[in-house]
């Protein structure tokens, strides 16, 4: 087989790109490489220079991605996500400790993921598989999966084990650039004539929940506002695109609040007001009876459910 020689620029700058695009900030990015501002931005240049695109649109105290930039960081951060893996296929042995979990894109991106992290970090001989998805509501019942995030109104089936974490809220939530440009918002009826991210029905799939799903207008409903006056800026069927959106400053997401709660601690998000629509059904944990044997996946549930009740001890408007 001959292979074909891939004209690409250097794969240091790419992951220097990486950086950079996580903190947009060339500040920040020097900060975790351990080299200049000046020098993040020399990189970034010669980057955008080799692919003849600007990847950031430079504004006095900030950065944005462009379009461009948002569709390299994606192909960057999966390349790079797949070297590693690939990397790790030589340097762990074979029978090192797997715990593979479940839940939806969001739930997996946004609250499952910075578990595995964190419980990694401390359990360096760890390997987690982590299976998203928003339409195949069977991958909890895989013989595999040792623990599921979901959602509804469960029951306990045998050979199961069910956890409850919290209730499902959700609340209006935009980026900090948003807010500065368009706020103040003193209150739900302030937001009726905003720009609203709108999640598309196709999200939902019938054969994977049990429940209607939150919407715009059962937030407004729940305040006593009439519902949006104009049409929704953006509407997918993928929440984290939503999300990436409001944090980018395109406009108000429903934001779940188990979902939102760090983009929101670390100032990506801002809550203007407290209007919380709190809904009768909650999230759990699933784990597989059979897996509670494996090594650490007990321990891990412990770690969760420790951080979850600490979480919701705290958080007077999960609790009320």
């Amino acid at each position: 087989m001959v292979f074909k020689r891939r004209h690409l620029p250097s794969l240091g700058a790419l992951a220097t790109f990486e950086v950079a695009a996580k903190h947009l900030s060339f500040t920040l990015a020097g900060n975790e490489l351990n080299v200049t501002q000046a020098a993040i931005s020399q990189q970034i240049r010669g980057l955008e220079k080799a692919l003849g695109t600007a990847l950031f649109v430079r504004k006095h105290n900030s950065l944005e991605l462009t379009s461009s930039g948002q569709a390299i960081l994606t192909a960057v951060s999966s390349g790079l996500d797949r070297i590693s893996e690939a990397l790790n296929t030589f340097n762990s042995p074979e029978d090192a400790p797997v715990i593979t979990c479940s839940g939806t894109n969001a739930a997996s991106t946004y609250w499952l993921k910075p578990y595995m992290d964190r419980f990694s970090a401390l359990h360096g001989g760890v390997r987690f598989v982590l299976l998203a998805s928003d339409e195949d509501d069977t991958l909890r019942n895989f013989d595999e999966v040792d623990v599921s995030f979901i959602c509804g109104n469960e029951r306990c089936d045998v050979g199961e084990t069910l956890h409850y974490l919290f209730p499902e809220i959700v609340e209006p939530v935009c980026g900090p650039d948003y807010f500065h440009r368009f706020g103040p918002f003193p209150g739900p009826a302030a937001i009726a004539t905003a720009e609203l991210l709108t999640l598309h029905q196709k999200h939902w799939s019938s054969e994977a929940i049990g429940w209607f799903p939150i919407t715009w207008n059962d937030w407004f409903a729940a305040n006593h506002v009439e519902g949006p006056t104009r049409l929704p800026r953006m509407v997918s069927n993928s929440y984290p695109i939503l999300i990436e959106a409001a944090v980018a400053g395109q406009g108000f997401v429903l934001g779940w609040h188990h979902i939102v709660r760090s983009l929101v601690a670390e100032g990506r998000l801002v809550m203007p007001f407290n209007a919380p629509l709190r809904v009768d059904r909650g999230n759990y944990l699933k784990v597989n009876k059979a897996s509670l044997g494996k090594p650490y996946v007990q321990e891990f549930i412990e770690f969760v459910l420790a951080d979850v009740a600490t979480m919701v001890k705290g958080d007077t408007s999960c609790s009320s």
